[in-house]
């Protein structure tokens, strides 16, 4: 029997909470195996940056997919116990959050800060794989993963910060087969900054009011009645820049095919953006896994075709 979830945005028959015994869930909700929506969207810029810097008649680097793979998987599992750890006084302020293995009291501070330990030097691991410059690259955004958790109660719209966190990757799948960084990489950063705050925004809007009575700052509270106008622009900003890199790289038919499959799919999203219904908001949040996922499969055929 598969386990009832104690989180609301939890996949109730995601295969972890059905796999792992009863002591490990908790664990498995601080790391989001079963909310996989976050690492894949952290992973997919890294893929998109990959292949379009992988020179035409050359393969991508499947083994550089795999490792980001990995490493997307664990590094947002420290982020979010990290971020877990340092807000559990406003999660227990927000019905949706309330639950969380930390306020709940499932598991302790010490425990949750043990565990991102672990999993930031699995992270490190996959980091010591790649060139040098890739390495310093990826320390490089330590910084800003700190940095994003405060942004909540100092800042009036926090996406931007995990914009330029989310997006890193943007910046590493170019690096590890470029072994530097071209304005083409600037774009790809830029374009998964702008559809993060997007689809952030979009997140955010299931706890609208439970933010505005805890005091926590986000695009959602910010953008308002305008929030369509807003996140069309991130998303078309997305659209933009990622074409520029897509020119700028010499990029065939279907790398343009996935461009347009992405621009189709964040269209798609804005017609059905409906601020006051959280269900609509969470189904489309997780569906840029699959707006980014097609962007993906235009770019892998453009280079094995």
């Amino acid at each position: 029997m598969t386990p009832l979830p104690h989180l609301p945005d939890a996949e109730a028959d995601h295969w972890a909470l059905r796999l792992f015994p009863a002591w490990a869930l908790p664990y498995v909700e601080l790391m989001r195996l079963d909310r996989p929506a976050g690492w894949w969207l952290l992973l997919l810029p890294c893929w998109w940056a990959l292949l379009l810097a992988t020179p035409g008649g050359t393969r991508p680097g499947f083994l550089f997919m795999l490792l980001f793979l990995i490493g997307a998987v664990v590094m947002h599992g420290a982020g979010s116990t990290y971020d877990d750890i340092l807000d559990r006084d406003l999660d227990a302020k927000v019905q949706r959050t309330a639950g969380r293995p930390i306020p709940s009291g499932r598991v302790s501070v010490r425990q949750a800060a043990f565990f991102t330990a672990v999993q930031a030097l699995a992270g490190f691991a996959v980091l010591c794989c790649f060139d040098r410059f890739s390495i310093c690259l990826g320390l490089a955004s330590l910084g800003l993963v700190a940095l994003y958790p405060l942004t909540k109660r100092l800042f009036v719209a926090p996406q931007l910060i995990l914009g330029l966190v989310f997006s890193w990757g943007g910046l590493m799948g170019w690096s590890v087969v470029r072994h530097s960084l071209q304005l083409p990489a600037l774009l790809i950063y830029l374009a998964a900054a702008a559809w993060t705050v997007g689809f952030d925004t979009i997140y955010a809007l299931q706890d609208i009011e439970d933010d505005r009575l805890a005091g926590i700052r986000s695009s959602a509270r910010l953008f308002g009645s305008h929030v369509h106008l807003c996140v069309g622009g991130c998303f078309a900003l997305t659209v933009i820049f990622l074409a520029a890199a897509a020119a700028m790289t010499g990029a065939g038919l279907f790398a343009w095919l996935g461009v347009a499959a992405l621009a189709a799919h964040l269209l798609w999203q804005i017609t059905k953006l409906s601020p006051d219904n959280p269900e609509t908001a969470l189904k489309l949040f997780r569906s840029n896994r699959v707006a980014g996922l097609l962007l993906s499969a235009g770019l892998l055929l453009d280079k094995l075709l």
